[in-house]
């Protein structure tokens, strides 16, 4: 219809070892877009995550939302929670992924991605703290430490958890330029 915008759909996806911060990124980002996006949130099963911190983080959705993702966000993890395979359960949420679904890991969440296969033979970036462990585990993967994100295609990475909040500044923009950006990171 003419005058109306199609709303994005954002899909964050929390998995236990969450940072709480950087689960609060792409809602606060994209929330604050001019309705341009909707943010929801969801887990691998629809169950509370436990987070880094002493608490756990209730979600309102479980994996069968990430097939209606325009954009799915992988939030960081604690290193401890990064395993050499993905949970079945993980594995299976990621599955739900639309092959035209633009993809972004925040900081440790890279290390998801890669185990997926998602990153395979892509650019890519992670916290600079776990670079020579994700060198070891994923060599398809053409790590560069040394930038806050990159964007490859449908797949985009972030070094940290600041530059969490620069991806999603750079997704406003490429979506809908810099004006709304700007009004965004204001």
């Amino acid at each position: 219809m003419d005058g109306e915008r199609q709303m994005e759909r954002v899909v964050v996806l929390a998995l236990d070892g969450v940072y709480p911060f950087e689960l609060g990124i792409p809602s606060r980002i994209f929330g604050a877009a001019d309705g341009r996006y909707e943010v929801l949130t969801c887990s691998v099963d629809g169950n509370p995550v436990r987070s880094n911190a002493d608490f756990t983080i209730g979600v309102q959705h479980g994996p069968e939302i990430l097939a209606t993702a325009d954009t799915v966000v992988v939030v960081s993890v604690g290193v401890a929670y990064i395993p050499e395979e993905l949970p079945a359960e993980v594995v299976a949420a990621l599955a739900r992924i639309r092959p035209d679904a633009r993809i972004v890991s925040i900081c440790t969440a890279a290390f998801v991605l890669a185990a997926a296969g998602l990153l395979d033979g892509r650019r890519a970036t992670t916290h600079w703290h776990v670079t020579d462990l994700f060198r070891r585990r994923y060599p398809q993967v053409e790590l560069d430490p040394d930038v806050l994100f990159v964007h490859d295609g449908r797949v985009l990475t972030s070094a940290g958890a600041a530059s969490g909040v620069d991806v999603c500044l750079h997704i406003v923009r490429t979506d809908h330029g810099s004006e709304l950006a700007n009004a965004v990171a204001r």
